[in-house]
């Protein structure tokens, strides 16, 4: 049985080959065709159309039958003298042929053609050396071409952001075209560092040709130390943050990640916002270079015990965190995770300061109206610190002045009717908000299919009529259906400005897999990313929703 089945198996390995060796023409003969003896020869020499055609024909059909493609990624591709493929491929390496191929390509590498090549060659990120003949065309992107006393190109030789040398013997059937002429003598710089750093998994290495790496690092490093020493103030709270809230600083740096795309994407929809483009790109590129020199204190700062006084700067933690960076740089695979790690955090930190920042102001704006009374009205069993001084002015005891300024400061404590309904009202929960929801969107969207014109910007017009409605309002007609209100948390009145935010923030919610919308089920005080951006909360009560007219 064992005997069987091997010879089955044999039987379907050699009956798709046959089929493949009798598809394929046998190579002619010098009897039936003249030119068949020399195969492996030249070109023909007339170089008429059809001798042409036939011999291009006969080509390709060797490299079909025993070619094999050369495809290297990390190292060098190399093809032998007297030996043919069909292509000479080397991704992150160098691409050398002295053989016969069909194409060169080298992509962050350089490309060597001694032998011939029937179609083109290629190279990315690198430089091109050809000495033989080529049939198409010679490219090079970031790097030079040289062509050498025997070569013979066929079509075009471009170089993009390099230059082309040629020996006086070398011929050129097509055009020469330098694009943007920059004279670089190679990435000879780009390819050391891929094969000693990149292959690694390390931004540093110890060895020859990275000395501009190194030098780059510790200019970089300076330039942290400069920041630590202008914003030390800054740079202690980032650190602070870190240090106490690691959680939620790495949170922030990753939603901050993910959104940096959708936020980019939203001012650009805006078309007035996509001046704000380039600024914006710019903030989050400064914030990363100052979150770097954060958290490069902070590991300083662990490994030097530093403690708060003259001795304790941040830019001396800088420097010897940074030290301890770039030994950690130069081991593969760990030197890469720490450079990634480091920024990441360091973004978060600095992000995340930001927020907490907003805020502590936002907390200072509301206190003075929270609780504050009318002018010139009393509330029962409370006294106002002008009662308080009218007590001690009147002669009163030192008791009971100092009983009513313990009232005057229970009554700055007392929160405003507004600030209190928001507080006590239930809140909406997720699917009867999703209920409103579906509401609006079946009305926004019966109103655009009678409105043909502006049928195709449904989310836009979806986004306004919230806007509007939230302000002229306070919900909308799913809200009303469901008795849901919209109320800002700090008890002010919802202005033009809150609704506008609210309706761009639901961009937001809905661009990351509608996981704005979701935290609402997620969250106790269920509250969207368009709320917690707002400063709004939606709550249930009759008495609160409002009539259309």
């Amino acid at each position: 049985m064992r005997k069987l089945s091997c010879l089955w198996v044999l039987l379907c390995m050699t009956v798709p080959f046959a089929q493949v060796r009798a598809e394929v023409p046998e190579p002619a003969t010098a009897a039936t065709h003249p030119t068949a003896a020399n195969d492996d020869s030249d070109q023909p020499s007339d170089f008429d159309d059809d001798a042409k055609s036939d011999w291009r024909g006969r080509r390709h059909l060797r490299f079909n039958r025993y070619g094999s493609d050369r495809v290297t990624i990390g190292r060098d591709s190399f093809l032998g003298p007297n030996e043919h493929t069909n292509s000479v491929v080397a991704v992150l390496g160098s691409a050398i042929s002295q053989g016969d191929a069909q194409q060169v390509v080298a992509v962050v590498g350089n490309a060597r053609v001694t032998g011939p090549v029937h179609d083109s060659a290629v190279a990315v990120l690198g430089s091109v050396y050809v000495d033989s003949a080529i049939d198409q065309d010679v490219v090079a992107v970031f790097g030079n071409v040289e062509l050498g006393p025997h070569a013979d190109v066929g079509g075009d030789v471009v170089a993009v952001f390099g230059t082309v040398t040629r020996d006086p013997a070398a011929l050129i059937h097509g055009d020469v075209d330098n694009v943007f002429d920059l004279d670089i003598s190679g990435v000879g710089w780009l390819d050391v560092w891929v094969k000693k750093c990149l292959l690694y998994g390390r931004p540093l290495a110890v060895s020859s040709g990275l000395e501009w790496a190194w030098t780059l690092a510790l200019i970089m490093l300076a330039f942290y130390a400069v920041l630590a020493l202008m914003f030390r103030s800054s740079v202690d709270d980032c650190v602070h943050t870190l240090e106490t809230q690691p959680g939620r600083t790495a949170l922030a740096a990753l939603l901050g990640m993910l959104l940096t795309p959708v936020l980019l994407v939203l001012l650009c929809i805006t078309v007035i916002g996509i001046a704000a483009v380039p600024f914006v790109i710019m903030a989050l590129f400064c914030m990363s270079l100052f979150g770097k020199a954060v958290v490069l204190a902070w590991l300083g700062g662990r490994i030097s015990g530093r403690r708060p006084g003259p001795t304790g700067h941040p830019a001396l933690a800088v420097l010897i965190g940074g030290a301890v960076a770039l030994a950690l740089y130069v081991i593969p695979v760990i030197g890469f995770m720490v450079f990634k790690l480091l920024g990441f955090f360091g973004f978060g930190a600095v992000l995340y300061t930001m927020i907490l920042g907003v805020r502590a102001r936002r907390a200072a704006q509301a206190a003075p109206l929270v609780g504050a009374a009318a002018p010139g009205v009393a509330t029962p069993g409370l006294a106002t610190p002008g009662a308080a001084a009218e007590a001690a002015d009147s002669g009163a005891t030192a008791g009971a002045a100092a009983a009513a300024a313990g009232a005057a400061a229970a009554a700055a404590t007392v929160p405003s009717p507004a600030a209190q309904i928001a507080a006590d009202l239930p809140r909406a929960g997720f699917w009867i908000r999703m209920g409103a929801l579906l509401i609006d969107v079946i009305l926004v969207g019966f109103a655009m299919s009678v409105l043909r014109p502006f049928g195709d910007f449904h989310i836009v017009i979806l986004a306004i009529y919230g806007a509007v409605m939230w302000k002229l309002r306070g919900t909308t007609v799913g809200g009303i259906v469901f008795d849901l209100q919209v109320v800002r948390v700090d008890g002010r009145p919802l202005d033009w400005e809150t609704a506008i935010v609210r309706a761009l923030g639901c961009f937001l919610s809905l661009a990351v897999v509608g996981l704005g919308f979701i935290w609402i089920a997620l969250e106790n005080n269920h509250q969207a990313w368009h709320d917690k951006i707002a400063g709004t909360v939606v709550v249930r009560s009759k008495r609160h929703s409002a009539p259309l007219v």
